[in-house]
């Protein structure tokens, strides 16, 4: 495996999908002014640490002119897996935004695919594409093909509880949904000290979000019985608890949990628990789960820590 260089905390800003990760922002600035070349360096020294490489080319990937500039790397580098995952990941973003066709999207995930086949990423980006509700064939298809590469893949995870939750949206209140049985799975799959652990918490919020959108729960979350009820509570505690024990600092994708807990927290009234999240969060926070179900994310948790730190 390359060694990856260590990683410091960001500047402050909101809502920045880099979250901490001053290396990738830095890469992402010079990209954004057609320089790929620190994007490649960054990337080389990602090596196979799969979390993290997925979590900086999917952030690479959201430069608007990213396809143009990963494009023109390809074409200097035919045989670089770097560019081509960048170039794949663009033009998800691309269609995903509607910018770009879907089927040029998956051409590019499939032929970054075959040259690296151990990584992960370009199946990301496929899973990505795919807009069935729940779990059908084709989706189970590809988190297994991300789940054969890398066990414990943390965004794979996080895309398959949201479209899971989405399945038999206007059916209400349903504690027994399937997609608290894969999160359930996916938490006790994982080791002891994986931050899928987490799992449950960010299903129930999901599932929060397509119930308020069908006007079965109410749209302030914190006035929702959502997260009160006997089993969100012990939900709730079995993640605060494995944080407690197993806290990441090095995980990349480790501020979405946070964000994703201490929502969760605030919601279930307990403040001093929220405070605690919020200061390992700081300037951090992330759209999901502060927008559930159609608020402004920033204002929304800006709110929230302020009254869970006592300075609102």
């Amino acid at each position: 495996m390359i060694r990856k260089p260590g990683r410091r905390r960001a500047a402050a800003h909101a809502l920045d999908a880099a979250l901490d990760d001053v290396e990738l922002a830095s890469a992402r600035a010079a990209l954004a002014q057609g320089r790929w070349q620190a994007a490649r360096t960054l990337l080389a020294h990602t090596g196979d640490d799969w979390d993290l490489r997925g979590h900086r080319v999917t952030v690479l990937a959201l430069e608007p002119y990213c396809a143009a500039w990963a494009n023109d790397w390809l074409l200097a580098e035919p045989d670089s897996a770097d560019a081509a995952v960048l170039l794949a990941l663009a033009q998800v973003r691309r269609a995903l935004r509607g910018k770009g066709e879907a089927v040029r999207a998956r051409e590019a995930c499939r032929s970054a695919a075959a040259l690296a086949p151990a990584d992960p990423t370009p199946w990301l980006g496929l899973l990505m594409l795919e807009h069935t509700v729940g779990a059908g064939e084709e989706v189970v298809h590809l988190f297994g093909e991300v789940r054969a590469r890398h066990p414990d893949h943390h965004h794979a995870h996080h895309l398959m509880v949201a479209r899971l939750a989405e399945h038999r949206a206007d059916v209400g209140p349903d504690p027994l949904h399937e997609v608290y049985d894969f999160a359930n799975w996916a938490a006790e799959q994982a080791p002891a000290d994986s931050p899928l652990a987490i799992l449950p918490v960010v299903a129930h919020a999901e599932r929060y979000r397509v119930l308020a959108t069908t006007g079965h729960e109410p749209p302030d979350p914190a006035a929702s019985g959502h997260w009160t009820g006997r089993r969100a509570r012990q939900v709730m505690k079995a993640a605060f608890d494995w944080w407690l024990e197993w806290e990441h600092e090095g995980h990349p994708r480790r501020l979405v949990d946070l964000n994703f807990l201490a929502h969760a927290k605030v919601c279930e009234g307990r403040g001093a628990e929220a405070a605690a999240l919020f200061h390992r969060i700081g300037e951090h926070p992330t759209p999901a789960p502060w927008s559930y179900p159609d608020r402004d994310p920033y204002p929304a948790f800006r709110a929230a820590r302020d009254t869970a730190l006592g300075t609102a």
